[in-house]
């Protein structure tokens, strides 16, 4: 499919098309956060709650992910499993957002073409990432291009509305006042994500993600944040 294919008359304001942009790996470095952040929040959180658990039990604990194994090594420890994994996801935000601020996770290649485009679009940035570590970003960053800047909550609820789900891009919509436009992700998750909002998904393909095979079409396929431009004026 050509760049521009599928872009064109999509917004419901052809003038002012709404642009989203996924964070990690696209407008900041580093496509995830280290794995450490999630361990050390663990450590916070079972200070927190005075628990000292077994090896097994850490392994399943200090995973990102909230899974059955996650919620049966909370019940063998004696805790209820939602509200513990919502304290640990409050310590990996903290934890994040000190990293970004230390320096750790810097703006990506291009990303000045923002303040381009925010002279004709509306833009914002919708993210799997805790939203105290976007909102981090994008005050430690000067990322003001942004109209509106969108993570998710901690906690389960927060986990289940990740990309692939749409929420929060259809939040953001809303926020715009916008129904269409498009999303600049690097993974399929954000094209399907993408796809269920009523969004045109654009591929992102840097080196980290260069081999990745997807199953789901995307409207055009950019090798950097420069390449957004030229799709708006196709």
């Amino acid at each position: 499919m050509s760049p521009a294919a599928g872009l064109s008359g999509s917004t419901a304001d052809a003038d002012r098309p709404a642009l989203l942009f996924d964070m990690d790996g696209v407008i900041l470095t580093g496509r995830e956060s280290d794995p450490v952040v999630h361990e050390r929040a663990l450590d916070d959180a079972l200070t927190d709650y005075g628990l000292t658990v077994s090896k097994p039990q850490r392994t399943a604990l200090s995973g990102y992910e909230y899974t059955e194994a996650f919620a049966d090594a909370c019940r063998a420890a004696g805790v209820a499993p939602e509200p513990f994994y919502t304290a640990r996801e409050v310590h990996s935000a903290r934890r994040i957002a000190a990293r970004i601020e230390a320096g750790v996770r810097g703006v990506a290649p291009g990303a000045d073409v923002l303040a381009t485009l925010a002279d004709e679009h509306e833009l914002a940035l919708v993210s799997n990432n805790y939203h105290r570590a976007v909102e981090t970003a994008v005050d430690h960053h000067g990322l003001d291009a942004f109209a509106v800047s969108r993570g998710r909550e901690p906690g389960v609820t927060g986990f289940r509305r990740r990309k692939p789900n749409s929420y929060y891009l259809r939040e953001t919509l809303d926020r715009l006042d916008a129904d269409a436009g498009l999303y600049v992700g690097d993974r399929e998750t954000d094209l399907l994500a993408a796809e269920r909002a009523g969004l045109e998904g654009v591929f992102l393909r840097r080196e980290h993600n260069a081999e990745a095979e997807l199953g789901t079409e995307p409207a055009a396929v950019i090798d950097s944040l420069a390449g957004v431009e030229p799709l708006l004026d196709a």
